[in-house]
């Protein structure tokens, strides 16, 4: 890879994890099916991308840790859980076929965008114990591991949907999210090439995007207005990869 592809990356990353950081999202949504467009292997895409939403979402991790709006003990079963799920998802995508995993991203894609558009903060069951957390937490770590994503949108509406106060669970997910993305990271390591420079780079890129997004989100945005955004974003990328797998 020359410097003009590391370029792109660079200036993709920084971009997307500026962007998302805004709206409370990881970016690795949007640059998996990116970096796949651009010629990356599959699963060098979804490692590279699971390190991007490391790096990015665990400034508003610490930044939520010190204002104190964090509750930790709401959080350790969804840390946990994902802990676990993840990199079995990550682990079992090797044995599945491409071709399936692609369409599970265009899924997950096309269904979070609707989500962030579409999705009312309003609960519909009234369930609120911990065995539910962890449920959530599982069921969502084995997919984002397995398609190479944090799963924060999917998180966020499934924990409102059980009776959890919107506020409440977006902190719990924000501080989640690098668990989550970090081991399935580390487990795409173990069965794939990574282009280390290509790391560093995006690594830096998203460091400097999570703390942009961060910093906009909370002193000059509408957080509402960016998650708009971010979806009409993901309903493109989401319509660009089916088109892709249709006419492939």
């Amino acid at each position: 890879m020359d410097l003009l592809h590391y370029g792109l990356y660079f200036g993709l990353t920084l971009i997307f994890s500026t962007l998302f950081a805004m709206g409370g999202v990881g970016s690795a949504i949007a640059l998996v099916p990116l970096f796949t467009m651009l010629g990356l292997p599959i699963n060098v895409a979804k490692a590279t991308g699971l390190f991007v939403n490391s790096i990015s979402t665990i400034t508003s991790s610490i930044m939520n840790f010190f204002r104190g709006t964090l509750e930790i003990k709401f959080a350790l079963p969804l840390v946990f859980s994902v802990l676990i799920a993840t990199p079995i998802g990550a682990w079992l995508s090797q044995y599945v076929p491409v071709i399936y995993v692609k369409w599970a991203l265009v899924s997950f894609v096309i269904i979070s965008a609707l989500l962030l558009l579409f999705s009312k903060r309003v609960a519909k069951f009234t369930i609120t114990s911990d065995w539910i957390l962890y449920i959530v937490g599982v069921s969502v770590g084995l997919l984002s591991g397995m398609i190479g994503v944090g799963g924060g949108s999917f998180i966020m509406p499934l924990l409102i949907l059980f009776g959890f106060n919107a506020k409440r669970a977006a902190v719990a997910v924000s501080f989640v999210i690098p668990f989550s993305t970090t081991g399935g990271f580390l487990t795409y390591l173990s069965f794939v090439d990574i282009d280390w420079i290509l790391l560093a780079d995006v690594g830096v890129a998203a460091l400097i995007g999570g703390y942009i997004g961060e910093r906009v989100m909370h002193f000059k945005l509408s957080a509402n207005q960016i998650k708009k955004l971010i979806a009409i974003i993901l309903l493109l990328l989401g319509g660009k990869l089916l088109h892709q797998l249709l006419t492939f």
